[in-house]
C-alpha cells in the first residue's frame, strides 16, 4: 500500500455507468494504484451492478479495488476496501461490517482530522480538498500550506493521499508542499484520452518518488 501513489476514482458523477468498464480499463492500464467506485446519490442496486462488473478488472490487473461508503455492501462484493467520510461512522463500526481483512480510508479535511484518524486506525486517508471543486461542493479548500506537517505526522506512518481539484497543471505545486500520493477525478474522467492521460500523471509520480530517494529520502515502513 506504501509503494501507491495514484488513487483514480471512478466517479458515476462524471461517468455514465454503460461506460465504467472502458473507463477503468483505461485508468489500469493507465497506471492507477488503487481504484474506487464512488457513486452519490445512486442506490445499492446501481452501485452493486457497477461494482460488479469493474471488480474483476481490478483483480485482473492487481490492482485494490476500494467502494466509497456502504462498509456491508463492500464485504458482500468481497472488495478489497472501503472509504469512510467524517460522517461515516467509527472505525470499529466499519470493522464489525467488513471483518478484519479489509482496507478501510477516511476522508480528512484538516491537520487535526488526519491526525485523529491515524489514532483512530485507518489504513489510508484522503486529505483535502486541497483545492475548490465540484466533487466536494461547499466544503472549503484548506490549501496546500498543512500539507508538509501531515506527510511528517500521518503520511510517514500510513499512505495518505491528497485531492481535491488536482489536475496535471496544479500538481508540481502539490508536490513542491510535499505531497507524495494524490487523488485525481475529474481531470482524468474527463480527457480525451484517460490511459494517456493517467500515465502521464503516474510517470510524474513516481519521477518524483525516484528523486526522493536518490536524494537520501527512503520509503516509509510497509
Amino acid at each position: 500500500m506504501f509503494a501507491a501513489r495514484l488513487y483514480c476514482i471512478l466517479d458515476l458523477g462524471y461517468v455514465n455507468k454503460a461506460d465504467a468498464e472502458p473507463v477503468v480499463a483505461a485508468l489500469l492500464a493507465g497506471g492507477a494504484d488503487l481504484l474506487q467506485l464512488r457513486a452519490k446519490n445512486h442506490d445499492l442496486t446501481v452501485i452493486e451492478g457497477v461494482a460488479r462488473r469493474v471488480l474483476p478488472l481490478c483483480r485482473a490487473a492487481g490492482i485494490p479495488f476500494i467502494l466509497n461508503d456502504h462498509p456491508a455492501l463492500a464485504a458482500d462484493l468481497d472488495a478489497d476496501g472501503v472509504h469512510l467520510g467524517q460522517d461515516d461512522g467509527s472505525l470499529a463500526a466499519a470493522r464489525e461490517l467488513t471483518g478484519k481483512g479489509m482496507l478501510i480510508g477516511r476522508s480528512t479535511h484538516s491537520l487535526e482530522q488526519a491526525r485523529a484518524a491515524l489514532a483512530e486506525g485507518f489504513d489510508y486517508i484522503g486529505f483535502g480538498p486541497l483545492f475548490p471543486t465540484p466533487t466536494k461542493a461547499g466544503r472549503p479548500a484548506i490549501g496546500l500550506s498543512d500539507i508538509a506537517a501531515m506527510e511528517r505526522d500521518v503520511g510517514t506512518h500510513i499512505p495518505a493521499f491528497c485531492i481535491g481539484g488536482i489536475h496535471p497543471g496544479n500538481l508540481p505545486q502539490v508536490q513542491a508542499a510535499g505531497a507524495r500520493r494524490i487523488v485525481m477525478v475529474s481531470s482524468l474522467l474527463q480527457a480525451a484520452d484517460i490511459q494517456a492521460a493517467t500515465r502521464n500523471v503516474a510517470d510524474k509520480l513516481m519521477e518524483s518518488a525516484a528523486a526522493a530517494q536518490d536524494c537520501g529520502g527512503s520509503p516509509p515502513p510497509s
